[in-house]
């Protein structure tokens, strides 16, 4: 099993879609914070730019992320919302101090 780690994800809304781009990233918040390997998971809107969403997850393992991706409340937010995004970027990140 993979080591825990940080994960930061972009999404970019197009033009006129972030209202329904939000309302999906804020469905999957609850959810997402109950699953097991999840103990963090934080929603954010770039102060600057009103397209841009970032995700602030922290997972037990690759394999956690993994069934993440593979759940219901998931699957739901990208048959919804999923046409609303114009940029997706998934970085992860392994601490270090």
């Amino acid at each position: 099993m993979s080591q825990p780690f940080t994960a930061i994800a972009t999404l970019i809304a197009k033009s006129g879609q972030q209202d329904t781009l939000e309302n999906a990233l804020r469905a999957l918040v609850e959810p997402s914070r109950a699953e097991d390997g999840c103990s963090q998971y934080d929603l954010h809107r770039d102060l600057a730019d009103p397209l841009t969403f970032y995700v602030i997850e922290h997972w037990a393992s690759e394999e956690v992320l993994q069934a993440h991706n593979a759940s219901a409340h998931f699957q739901d937010f990208q048959a919804t919302a999923g046409h609303c995004i114009e940029h997706f970027q998934l970085k992860r990140l392994g601490a270090i101090a």
